[in-house]
């Protein structure tokens, strides 16, 4: 990441990114505004053009994964903060040197890293870190989200990769036992089989699907998962606007139920 990071219009950091060899889409808050999210991402101009000039406001989101990059989300959701694992990640010498540092509207931080093509999306909920890859995006620079920028902290020229395996195999040792545990009071549930669930429904099921991994996690307080629920949506063929009115429509439920029990 270079000059992108610094547009003043979103427009104009997405023909930036494009003209460093990264997809990029438009994106409604985080939900992709196409019809088929990542999977339409671009680097066309003309398509670039087309988008933004319909909906100027509309925030940038990058396709991950080559050739786009590899993005380390830390995450950062009131005193549960990913930086303790970001710092054993660098202490055992696995962050190398990242293109960019992007500071998130929650406090968090995105890492972005040269792209790799054989890698995919991760999370390690006890970390509270995430990693995007081949089938995921984020939301890049100059991008707001509830009025809060995502903003380039530091830049530099690196080739320099991401290993999530390894990074998986310090944070998180544990993974390949398949002993059940109970979640720890207080931490962030692993959601990332809804996303899985909705991705594999059908024409006829979709929808439903889409609603109800959406009302699991509004009730989690995971609100966050949205846009990976989106991405999954889409991808399995439902409308933009129909995955947007869905995942709504979840939210005011649960929020409905939460105001009655109270």
């Amino acid at each position: 990441m270079s000059a992108p990071g610094k547009a003043e219009a979103p427009r104009e950091a997405a023909h930036l990114y494009a003209e460093a060899g990264w997809p990029v889409f438009p994106a409604h808050g985080k939900i992709p505004a196409t019809e088929h999210g990542f999977r339409d991402a671009t680097t066309s101009h003309r398509q670039i053009d087309s988008w933004w000039s319909r909906s100027p406001g509309r925030n940038v989101a990058i396709a991950t994964g080559a050739p786009g990059p590899d993005v380390l989300d830390v995450d950062r959701h009131g005193d549960q903060s990913g930086f303790p694992a970001l710092r054993q990640l660098k202490a055992a010498g696995l962050t190398g040197q990242p293109q960019a540092m992007v500071a998130t509207p929650s406090g968090g931080a995105h890492l972005y890293f040269k792209g790799t093509e054989h890698q995919h999306n991760g999370h390690i909920a006890a970390a509270h870190v995430d990693f995007r890859s081949n089938g995921g995006y984020v939301i890049a620079p100059p991008s707001r989200v509830n009025g809060r920028p995502y903003a380039v902290v530091s830049h530099q020229a690196s080739a320099d990769t991401f290993d999530w395996g390894k990074a998986k195999e310090l944070l998180n040792p544990q993974s390949q036992r398949h002993e059940w545990q109970p979640a720890r009071p207080g931490a962030r549930q692993d959601l990332s089989h809804l996303a899985r669930l909705v991705a594999g429904k059908t024409e006829g099921g979709r929808n439903e699907a889409l609603f109800w991994a959406g009302c699991r996690a509004a009730e989690a307080g995971r609100t966050d998962v949205f846009p990976e629920l989106a991405a999954a949506a889409q991808a399995a063929g439902l409308p933009q606007r129909e995955v947007e009115r869905t995942l709504a429509s979840a939210q005011r439920t649960v929020s409905s139920r939460e105001r009655e029990a109270g």
